[in-house]
């Protein structure tokens, strides 16, 4: 008790000095951190709604990664994790053993999963989730007596993960290439070339096409397609009508396995339970994370067909992949509680409803700012992109800044948001909490006019 007494004693400062001391943050440059400390430091969170130490209170517009689509303080979730901790805290899923939270999870994830996606195997995270269906998809070839298909295609801005086979899945450069060696047999493709996908050798991206590799790689020698339906980090980037039908055709065509990297899209994020089910597609795994606990428990899942699971249980060689946390009791109990949450409050139906409400918003800052263009949406994940000149395509100098100086002005009005800016563009996401209410999407909107007002002043 009296370390928690002095811990809440401490102010922002001498917070500050310990975090530049102690804590090497991810995703944040080293030496800036070192020199000027966290940015912010939060303290409470209640709702859609973020405090930090100062008693500023903020708008998350971005469910801070994507992953708190339940808001924050929900007392049903912090009170099943209590009630789990206090029953079985944990127990190991190794050799065969099991506990009640986690079979219960599976059964229900297999039932709200479309097509025959009827096996989890779970994980503590996205990068976690997307490295075991790396691993199980090459484990499917071997037991099917192809164990020459390792390779594993993935797509250009797409992102997967910071773990190492993750990582090097992930096709923005800045990730791809933070360390010296990446993990071999991975190809990274050009994104939404549908013509090229469909086959069409005159697109000036065919040999860099999903199709154009499989044929100059082969097929004998490929093991899965992993992409995300709607690209997150890469920059809120959705693929052209009928072009996930056209990549599941191709996996098909060539026997090559598809993963859906669904950590952002997955549980209601699009408003639809997961992202393929705007396309009506599906695939051999289905990788889940973020939605599935709201941010409340490191949780994440692999989801697979039952065509894959039926080869695995040929063969009686040991699986050797396995976390110390899959499973986990009290993770699993909160997921559990997020899935009841999703349909018992029609949190989908929101998500579609709030999302349709964000995109009217949206095209109303578009008609009233001119440096706002190529607005997009679906569900509660959107994108916006700042141009100098839309009507004549002259994007900002690189050394502007724009849309990291745009999230800024939004962040001192009370609204988080987040940028990118990969090759030279100025994206801003907004993935605000599925409980979002109409009066809080206005005040979103709002707020980003009067964001706008000022960046047009300051640009």
């Amino acid at each position: 008790m009296q370390y928690v007494a002095k811990r809440n004693n401490l102010n922002k400062l001498e917070l500050s000095e310990l975090d530049k001391k102690h804590y090497l943050h991810p995703t944040t440059p080293p030496r800036a951190h070192y020199l000027s400390g966290p940015s912010t430091i939060f303290t409470e969170g209640k709702g859609i709604y973020l405090k930090d130490i100062e008693g500023k209170e903020r708008i998350d517009g971005v469910s801070m990664l994507w992953n708190v689509n339940l808001g924050y303080g929900n007392e049903e979730l912090a009170e099943v994790a209590k009630q789990q901790m206090l029953k079985l805290s944990y127990s190991s899923s190794f050799s065969g053993q099991s506990n009640e939270p986690a079979i219960l999870l599976a059964q229900k994830v297999a039932s709200l999963a479309p097509g025959d996606l009827n096996v989890c195997f779970f994980t503590s995270g996205g990068s976690e989730s997307n490295d075991t269906a790396f691993k199980l998809a090459r484990f499917y070839w071997k037991v099917k007596g192809q164990p020459e298909k390792t390779k594993i295609i993935s797509l250009e801005q797409s992102f997967h993960g910071v773990t190492v086979g993750a990582t090097s899945a992930t096709g923005i450069e800045g990730f791809n290439k933070f360390t010296t060696s990446n993990a071999p047999n991975f190809l990274t493709a050009a994104a939404h070339v549908l013509n090229a996908e469909l086959g069409d050798k005159s697109d000036p991206n065919y040999s860099r096409s999903i199709r154009g590799i499989i044929e100059s790689e082969g097929s004998d020698n490929i093991a899965a397609v992993i992409l995300e339906p709607i690209q997150g980090a890469g920059g809120v980037r959705f693929p052209p009508d009928g072009y996930l039908q056209a990549v599941r055709k191709l996996c098909d065509e060539h026997n090559i396995l598809l993963i859906a990297d669904e950590v952002i899209c997955g549980f209601g994020r699009t408003g639809k339970t997961f992202g393929v089910d705007n396309w009506n597609i599906v695939p051999d795994f289905l990788c889940v994370a973020k939605g599935i606990s709201s941010g409340y428990a490191h949780l994440g899942a692999v989801i697979m067909r039952e065509h894959v699971r039926e080869a695995f249980i040929q063969s009686d060689e040991m699986m050797f992949h396995g976390f110390t946390y899959s499973g986990h009791p009290m993770a699993c109990a909160v997921g559990l509680k997020t899935l009841e949450i999703l349909e018992r409050d029609q949190i989908v139906k929101n998500s579609r409803l709030r999302g349709e409400e964000l995109l009217k918003g949206l095209k109303y800052l578009e008609s009233n700012y001119k440096h706002i263009t190529n607005i997009r949406g679906l569900g509660l994940l959107a994108g916006i992109e700042l141009v100098k000149d839309p009507e004549n395509g002259i994007s900002f100098d690189p050394a502007v800044h724009a849309a990291a100086l745009y999230t800024d002005i939004c962040m001192d009005l009370g609204l988080q948001l987040r940028y990118f800016d990969w090759k030279g563009t100025n994206t801003v996401a907004l993935a605000p909490p599925l409980i979002i209410t109409s009066q809080q999407v206005e005040e979103i909107i709002n707020r980003m006019s009067d964001a706008f007002k000022r960046f047009e002043k300051q640009i």
